[in-house]
């Protein structure tokens, strides 16, 4: 992923969920993939817009969606990248956990530095 140097990505990634066993005739009803991108999109455009007053320069951020796990995205958005910048937690099994997994990763395999912004505290 070739950025120009003035670009700020902002990268979500999404995969389809696996499908396990199917029982008594039912199955599931799974959108296509293309739903997911579209929600994942929607979702960062909503989470940079909320943001977008507090840049100093927000016409430089770009949005990006990709297919695949959020590691591998990551660590592809940031070979290139001078800082990646996560929040400390996603959806995963553990929700009390200081960081996720995907922020682990990315702190210990990062090929830049990385901030980790913890979510903020209910008032």
């Amino acid at each position: 992923m070739a950025l120009h140097t003035a670009e700020r990505p902002s990268v979500a990634a999404w995969q389809s969920p696996e499908v396990y066993a199917y029982t008594l005739g039912w199955s599931p009803s799974v959108p296509e993939g293309t739903e997911f991108a579209k929600i994942a999109e929607r979702a960062l455009r909503e989470t940079v817009a909320a943001v977008r007053d507090q840049l100093d320069h927000p016409d430089e951020v770009t949005i990006r969606v990709h297919e695949g796990h959020p590691v591998q995205v990551l660590m592809d958005a940031a070979r290139t990248a001078q800082l990646l910048v996560l929040g400390s937690h996603g959806h995963g099994t553990f929700t009390g956990v200081l960081l996720g997994s995907v922020s682990q990763h990315c702190v210990q395999h990062a090929p830049c530095p990385v901030v980790v912004i913890p979510q903020p505290r209910p008032a």
